[in-house]
């Protein structure tokens, strides 16, 4: 039962930087934006967002569960030495969801209308950011664990680990993985010249993101961090990589065709890959101290805890994801059974 609930903790992670990081992705894509294109965004947005904004956060909680009675052990060290970063996503994501709401359903549209555009747009680029910046605590081998916190200053304990150059690359990496998804699948939720707007932007941050893959690994394997270093020496990851690459040339070919789908499910190739490459390289350390490397299996819950556990998910999943599933279908955000007639030719 014990990879039931790691499937589900593996799938949960997935989705929430797929379905989570395209979320966010808009508003980065509406920041990052012409004068005259944020309303064409910010309406576009809305249209496809609007149905589904809520759904998307759910696999960020029921991560956190999983990672709270299956693995109490990761789980601690993850909200006691990354309480500050952690903080501030949800400071993020709670301003994102206020903006959001409150710059469609505000009853008098006035000035406020400004801040509230600026909020979702700000909150939707640093919230990614400091999710990113989380993970990278994590991997980067700064986190000193300690119980004589008298011992430690406050800043080493719970500033440096994600306060630092290598945190900052993995934060602006994600964030462009956000605007690269964003911009891919509004390719499929617009028309015209608007279609055509996605599809250019859509190229220009899959250039940004291998850009910033590429200067991320570098600077990871001359500062000596150890996850890079075992990163670019797994032969698997490194095959996961290459494939990544491989798929950059159809992806390519499919933004600037402006195909709906072929575009969107190829990102989310992309996507796994990266995740698998980067995941696998150190499973299960995923967790790298100044001391020692903490395996995600270190102190995992009794088993009858885990069985209890592993059975609710199966449930759960047979609850879940066909109303999900319905829920995007009915608001034409999964287009399986749709055929590209509009594909159109540069």
């Amino acid at each position: 039962m014990l990879y039931v609930v790691l499937f589900f903790t593996l799938f949960s992670f997935f989705l929430y930087v797929l379905l989570g990081g395209a979320d966010f992705g808009a508003g980065i894509v509406e920041l990052f934006s012409s004068r005259e294109n944020k309303k064409i965004n910010r309406d576009t947005i809305y249209k496809v967002m609007g149905p589904v904004w809520e759904a998307n956060h759910i696999w960020l909680i029921i991560l956190i569960v999983i990672l709270w009675i299956a693995f109490p052990v990761y789980f601690n060290i993850i909200i006691i030495y990354l309480h500050i970063p952690l903080t501030l996503v949800l400071m993020g994501i709670t301003m994102r969801g206020v903006a959001f709401i409150f710059r469609h359903y505000d009853a008098i549209k006035d000035k406020s209308q400004y801040l509230y555009n600026g909020m979702f747009r700000i909150s939707s680029l640093i919230t990614p950011i400091f999710l990113g910046m989380s993970f990278s605590a994590l991997i980067g081998g700064e986190i000193i664990l300690t119980d004589d916190y008298a011992g430690h200053s406050f800043v080493d304990i719970f500033m440096h680990p994600w306060v630092n150059l290598f945190s900052l690359l993995v934060g602006l990496f994600y964030a462009a993985l956000c605007a690269f998804l964003a911009s891919t699948l509004l390719i499929g939720e617009s028309e015209g010249k608007i279609r055509k707007m996605y599809s250019r932007k859509s190229s220009a941050f899959t250039i940004v993101l291998v850009v910033l893959g590429f200067i991320l690994i570098a600077y990871g394997y001359i500062a000596d961090i150890a996850f890079i270093e075992d990163f670019i020496t797994n032969p698997v990851s490194i095959i996961a990589v290459l494939l990544s690459g491989i798929l950059l040339i159809p992806l390519w070919r499919s933004i600037k065709k402006q195909n709906r789908i072929g575009s969107r499910y190829l990102a989310g190739l992309q996507v796994m890959f990266i995740l698998f490459a980067a995941l696998y390289a150190h499973y299960p350390y995923i967790i790298i101290t100044t001391e020692e490397e903490v395996s995600l299996l270190e102190g995992v819950a009794p088993g009858s805890v885990i069985t209890t556990l592993g059975i609710s998910l199966i449930i759960g999943g047979f609850i879940i994801l066909p109303g999900l599933f319905h829920l995007m279908k009915s608001f034409k955000m999964i287009k399986v059974f749709e055929k590209d007639s509009e594909e159109v030719s540069n």
